[in-house]
């Protein structure tokens, strides 16, 4: 059974999944419909989010090959893969997925983050709050069953990069923080950053 997780809540992802291995993590978004411009304004662009990996080490990024992203589908362990790039967010379920071997995670890894950007977010004065029923959620590969969902539901006007969550390792086990923290980084680059 799938837990709705609140802001900020924390949860034992080893604990009620016994062998759990391999977590699939969907991020899913759909645009919120805008107001329509003059007959000749021009057609807004799709607003394109990418879910991005970062892995840490004591909290810390070492190195930016430990970033999986549209640019870097697969981690150097071969233990973090990104399952492609969706540019529009349109359509039900999931928009793009992220595959996490827990099971083989080399040690020195203590913390998987999940983030979400908008591309070219200021090029395109784009924001999340152009965007609604964002989530994340967790899957066990192995069942296919839902362990845990997190909505956003605060507003996030103005922001062009969101923390969804992070997947950590705490007294041998995996948990999983529902973080939702909304950041103005234009990209990737920048959201990484705050981890260095």
């Amino acid at each position: 059974m799938s837990i709705s997780l609140q802001k900020g809540q924390k949860v034992s992802l080893s604990k009620d999944n016994a062998g759990l291995s391999q977590v699939l993590v969907g991020l899913g978004w759909d645009e919120a419909p805008q107001t329509k411009g003059g007959f000749f304004a021009p057609k807004p662009k799709p607003i394109d989010c990418d879910a991005s990996a970062i892995l840490l080490q004591g909290g810390k990024l070492r190195d930016k090959a430990d970033i999986v992203y549209f640019g870097n589908l697969s981690h150097k362990s071969g233990t973090i893969q990104h399952m492609g790039d969706n540019l529009t967010g349109a359509g039900d379920g999931d928009d793009e997925q992220i595959l996490v071997d827990l099971s083989a995670v080399p040690a020195e890894y203590d913390r998987v983050v999940i983030v979400v950007n908008i591309y070219q977010a200021v090029q395109r004065k784009q924001h999340f709050g152009m965007i609604q029923n964002a989530f994340i959620r967790l899957v066990d590969k192995r069942t296919g069953g839902e362990m845990c969902r997190y909505s956003l539901t605060d507003s996030y006007s103005g922001m062009t990069a969101m923390i969804f969550g992070e997947i950590y390792r705490y007294n041998g086990e995996w948990k999983f923080n529902a973080i939702g923290q909304g950041t103005n980084d234009p990209g990737l680059g920048e959201l990484a950053n705050r981890y260095v």
